[in-house]
């Protein structure tokens, strides 16, 4: 099964295009090795996605003929990525949200620098 096709189909991504995306931004790696989303993925392979600022890492349990419920997808594919890893990526998503919340979307803008430069001056 292509590899694309296998992260949509075990719901590791939303869409298909979603996922032949991610490979094609160098996001997917298959046995350590940057991949194509044409690359065949097989039973016992290692598959790593970016969630930025981590690689989450899977390994191939089973091929699904199509796309599996959620309840079962856990037949297919088993977590291998470090408990620090984790910690380290809920920790990221937790001052995400936090900063969401309070408005914060990121780089400050012009008009934002020019009220900061404003204000501390």
């Amino acid at each position: 099964m292509r590899i694309d096709k296998f992260i949509w189909c075990v719901r590791l991504s939303k869409t298909r295009s979603l996922a032949s995306k991610i490979c094609i931004a160098d996001k997917v790696k298959l046995n350590e090795e940057l991949v194509k989303p044409s690359k065949t993925a097989v039973t016992g392979s290692l598959v790593s996605i970016k969630v930025v600022p981590i690689w989450r890492t899977f390994k191939i349990v089973d091929i699904p003929k199509s796309r599996v419920g959620a309840k079962i997808v856990g037949q297919y594919i088993r977590e291998i990525t470090s408990s620090e890893n984790l910690d380290l990526l809920s920790a990221t998503n937790l001052a995400n949200r936090q900063n969401k919340i309070l408005g914060i979307k990121g780089r400050p803008t012009k008009k934002d620098r020019r009220d900061i430069d404003k204000f501390s001056s």
